[in-house]
């Protein structure tokens, strides 16, 4: 097993290039079992989620190619399709529920073995299974297995309105739509990009869907699907990360591929606490203003709030901010593992529930600490490049499921970071 080892104190200098997000590739990647003419879909990131996901589609028949050192996948599900999808693969992650939809949409029946992931709150299947009960499915749960079944064979367009704005329901369920038989619209839907990035393939793929980034998506159902080549939407999470690493340890970083308008809720608080963040020709540049960093108070929301998956690291920048800063985690509970982590580098923090009280403190002390799950593992890395002396992050294992290469992207800007083995 392998461990990060952070020296801190090094501001940073130089560019990061970001890659294609993990969550829309998750989504898009499913999406070709919705047809059996090949998909192509270009900058892919290189992570052991995508493998994982690749596993799991070549387990339903599906053909997967990764070309171009990993950048390129080239799907295609023109054989035979088994509808099964065993736990064995799933439960190593919770996107893997994202084939429920298609297969059922596809075969009219799947068999789908509830998934895993990180333990970061339960996030049940209750609104995939009940919208697309709604459109004709009947669902049961036996032995941890969901089996599914269309009535008639095809599923039925229906109204539905999701309890809150659930990213993997909406996901799930508009690519389920765009096979079923007449018109069904979501309301309450998730607005994420990831969520507008999957129905721009799917309209490429021949579908017809309207409203995406915003709470009513309708979709028209049509007899199949093709194939077509789509780009993934650069990762927000991934971005939003590293323009935190100057903002913690000083210096000034250009991130290729940036967009403010991915992360607008998140770059207003960067700039209360006093980080600068402009528009360049080629993405984003992040330094200090000068002033000093200014505590804020967090609360997570869907898009286009605060993203819960920046939560972590955010607060690894609050440790060392003037002031009091209060952070509210609205959507995962059990999501500030973190925390004990951090204080054991000197962070002053108190959790109650779903709140954390963040007191600034001069400095952060290097310590050995411990990854809980993949936003954990990097807020811990950020922690250490600010931290005094050595910070050494053991089970960065998680961090492999969403950071490609992350050790070489921070290197490259003057970080003093290694990755070692403890075996």
């Amino acid at each position: 097993m392998d461990s990060i080892v952070v020296t801190g104190g090094q501001p940073l200098a130089g560019q990061i290039p970001i890659a294609g997000a993990k969550n829309a590739c998750l989504t898009l990647m499913p999406a070709t079992l919705l047809s059996d003419e090949p998909l192509t879909l270009m900058n892919a990131p290189r992570l052991s989620d995508i493998r994982t996901m690749s596993e799991l589609l070549k387990s339903l028949g599906a053909e997967v190619a990764s070309l171009q050192d990993g950048k390129v996948l080239a799907l295609s599900s023109h054989g035979p399709i088994n509808t099964r999808a065993d736990y064995d693969i799933v439960r190593k992650m919770r996107a893997s529920n994202l084939v429920l939809g298609p297969l059922l949409a596809r075969e009219g029946h799947a068999v789908v073995s509830l998934p895993g992931g990180c333990a970061i709150g339960a996030r049940p299947m209750d609104i995939h299974t009940d919208g697309l009960g709604k459109m004709g499915a009947d669902i049961d749960l036996k032995d941890g297995y969901l089996h599914a079944k269309a009535q008639g064979g095809r599923l039925k367009g229906a109204v539905i309105d999701f309890p809150f704005a659930s990213v993997g329901a909406t996901e799930n369920i508009a690519m389920a739509a765009t096979l079923a038989k007449g018109t069904t619209v979501l309301n309450n839907a998730a607005r994420e990009p990831e969520i507008v990035d999957l129905v721009k393939c799917l309209r490429a793929m021949g579908a017809q869907i309207e409203g995406e980034g915003t709470s009513t998506i309708t979709i028209e159902g049509v007899d199949r699907l093709g194939g077509a080549t789509h780009t993934v939407v650069t990762d927000r999470i991934e971005l939003g990360t590293y323009m935190l690493a100057p903002a913690i340890c000083g210096g000034e970083v250009e991130l290729l591929g940036g967009r403010i308008d991915l992360l607008e809720a998140f770059c207003e608080k960067l700039d209360a606490t006093g980080i600068s963040v402009s528009e360049t020709q080629q993405g984003l540049s992040v330094k200090r203003n000068g002033g000093g960093l200014k505590a804020v108070n967090v609360t997570t929301a869907p898009f286009p709030g605060f993203p819960t998956d920046l939560q972590a690291q955010m607060m690894a920048l609050l440790c060392i901010a003037n002031g009091t800063s209060v952070l509210e985690e609205k959507i995962f509970e059990n999501r500030f593992m973190h925390a004990p982590e951090l204080i054991r580098m000197g962070a002053d923090i108190d959790v109650h529930g779903g709140t954390a009280t963040v007191k600034g403190v001069g400095q952060l002390k290097g310590a050995p600490v411990m990854a809980t799950d993949l936003r954990a593992s990097v807020s811990l890395i950020l922690a250490g490049l600010a931290a005094k002396g050595e910070t050494r992050v053991a089970r960065v294992y998680h961090l492999d499921r969403g950071y490609e290469h992350v050790v070489r992207k921070l290197s490259q800007v003057g970080a003093r970071i290694e990755r070692v083995s403890d075996t």
